[in-house]
């Protein structure tokens, strides 16, 4: 059997990067890593992504998104190579101006990074999903949200929930889910944030801003990847910022204030209780402890987006199941780490 970094290299002899010189670029929650190849003569540069297919990677859906997301215009890595079998793809090289970077380091007004990648979900949203993109639906969503129960919960207090608490919470969940949040008539993206934006300003409009990791996208809701954009688990969004962003995009669509308001809160609850259970089992099972540093801020997210009157009844089971993530718990996650204890 060929190892992995044989078969990477047959790969970008192939697609003719053999000479390039190549550092890793970055790795991130998943099995997927990346690196850059350079020309050396010319300097030029592009992006070899490894997706190992035997780590239950698949790069065919990247290539899918990709390019219809090429296809509206908008700024996602062309695929110049691709062997979707073996898992590997040699992309355009979009630069390393996350806007978590750009941001602090005042290289581009943090008002006008997040005006642009609202306006950007206007213009996605103006297009109805693939067909063939997957749903994501109440009972998904309310599903996911329940990993706060299989993985934050066990992991913060040693008890997970019974069979029964889960389904009550899952259903209740749903319910308001399917009352506010039913639509599923465009593409979300599910992690557009501040890691996974880059900054282009050479470009126009929209396309200013550089869009990855889209692989995981479904149809959904309007105000999905706009919660994803403002509540974000790795950096802190002004207030002032969110409520501007969300008039912004409101008043682009035309769509009902209250109705978005509230879908917006309850997509949000769902998914930062969802966040919780996988930042916990990064953790635990994958032995990648950072994450948990990153739980207060997701907490906080949750407890605002369940302020909102329509998650009364959830608020109640969250308040009753799930403790703040205090410094106590997160070390006790962390000293759990990789220790996969439970399902």
């Amino acid at each position: 059997m060929i190892d992995r970094s044989t078969l990477s290299r047959n790969f970008i002899e192939a697609a003719g990067w053999g000479a390039a010189q190549r550092t890793v670029l970055a790795g991130d929650a998943s099995n997927r890593r990346y690196d850059r190849l350079t020309d050396k003569k010319t300097g030029g540069t592009v992006v070899l992504m490894d997706a190992p297919p035997e780590k239950g990677e698949d790069v065919r859906p990247f290539v899918r998104i990709a390019k219809y997301l090429n296809s509206l215009g908008l700024s996602a890595p062309q695929i110049l190579a691709e062997d979707t079998s073996a898992g590997f793809l040699l992309l355009e090289d979009l630069g390393d101006d996350l806007f978590a970077r750009v941001i602090p380091e005042q290289r581009g007004p943090e008002q006008a990074l997040y005006e642009t990648a609202t306006d950007l979900l206007v213009a996605l949203h103006n297009n109805a999903a693939p067909a063939e993109l997957d749903h994501y639906s109440p009972p998904v969503m309310s599903d996911l949200a329940a990993l706060a129960l299989d993985w934050y919960l066990p992991g913060a207090t040693d008890q997970p929930a019974a069979d029964d608490t889960r389904a009550t919470f899952c259903a209740e969940l749903e319910t308001v889910l399917t009352q506010h949040a039913p639509d599923d008539t465009v593409l979300i993206q599910r992690d557009y944030h501040a890691e996974n934006l880059l900054w282009l300003p050479a470009r126009d409009g929209v396309a200013r801003v550089g869009l990855l990791d889209f692989q995981d996208a479904m149809a959904g809701h309007p105000a999905y990847d706009l919660v994803s954009l403002l509540e974000d688990a790795r950096r802190d969004v002004p207030p002032s910022i969110q409520a501007a962003m969300v008039a912004r995009y409101i008043a682009a669509t035309g769509c009902d204030s209250a109705a978005f308001n509230a879908a917006y809160s309850v997509l949000g609850a769902q998914r930062n209780l969802r966040i919780l259970g996988v930042f916990a089992r990064l953790c635990i099972r994958d032995g990648k402890p950072n994450y948990t540093d990153l739980l207060p801020r997701v907490w906080n997210h949750l407890q605002r987006d369940l302020s909102h009157p329509a998650l009364s009844g959830v608020k109640e089971q969250v308040d009753q199941l799930l403790p703040h993530p205090t410094p106590e718990i997160c070390q006790r996650i962390k000293d759990r780490c990789k220790t996969n204890p439970m399902r």
